[in-house]
């Protein structure tokens, strides 16, 4: 299901300043060379997502679900020059592809890759975060959002990517394990009262939670 149609997405995207260059080859190589393209976030979510970093310059930004790194670049066009993106992923497999793209960056020395899994690095991490983005194994999301929920400084964000799961959220026919967890993580965060949040019908959906 198309949450927007196809011709309203190419309006929005021929409206919306272009990806970099190096977006632009990350894009093309994935689509080329990786499986599962379509969790790609792409040029009009990359953007939005860049423009809101930069608009926060936050100094410390956590990535759950590297995939091949497109939005840990974008997440970083807004990084605080003193700032630093941890982006983790369980995938071994693409870890050279996208520690490439990384390298060739201009935020390379402010990017850290992890590969394992996130609910057993993140408790060791040191500190808190001005900026999560969650992007990984939808069952995962409701721990992963009790891990990061009390390290959040205030005004910190936590966004959350295929929420509205190509619209099965909203259909009562669609009970499988991953749509039945989506609807209950978005219902603890509206229900959330330390967090001012919205749903956004950006792609494949994403909810943004500010901490008070």
């Amino acid at each position: 299901m198309e949450i927007i149609s196809s011709e309203i997405e190419t309006y929005c995207e021929q409206h919306t300043s272009p990806e970099s260059e190096i977006l632009a080859k990350l894009n093309r190589e994935t689509h080329a060379k990786i499986l599962q393209p379509r969790m790609l976030s792409g040029h009009f979510q990359g953007r939005f997502l860049s423009l809101l970093m930069q608009l926060m310059q936050p100094k410390r930004i956590l990535e759950i679900g590297t995939y091949t790194g497109y939005s840990a670049l974008c997440l970083a066009e807004g990084l605080h020059p003193e700032g630093s993106l941890t982006t983790i992923d369980v995938s071994e497999e693409r870890e050279a592809f996208v520690r490439k793209f990384i390298e060739e960056s201009a935020f390379k020395n402010q990017i850290y890759t992890i590969i394992g899994n996130a609910i057993e690095i993140i408790p060791n991490l040191v500190g808190n975060f001005d900026v999560v983005f969650i992007d990984a194994d939808k069952q995962n999301y409701i721990e992963y959002f009790h891990l990061v929920a009390d390290r959040m400084n205030q005004n910190g964000l936590i966004i959350a990517d295929n929420i509205l799961w190509s619209g099965k959220v909203v259909d009562s026919k669609h009970n499988d394990k991953d749509t039945v967890l989506l609807r209950k993580f978005n219902q603890l965060i509206q229900e959330d009262n330390r967090f001012e949040n919205i749903l956004l019908p950006i792609r494949d959906g994403l909810i943004i939670a500010r901490k008070k």
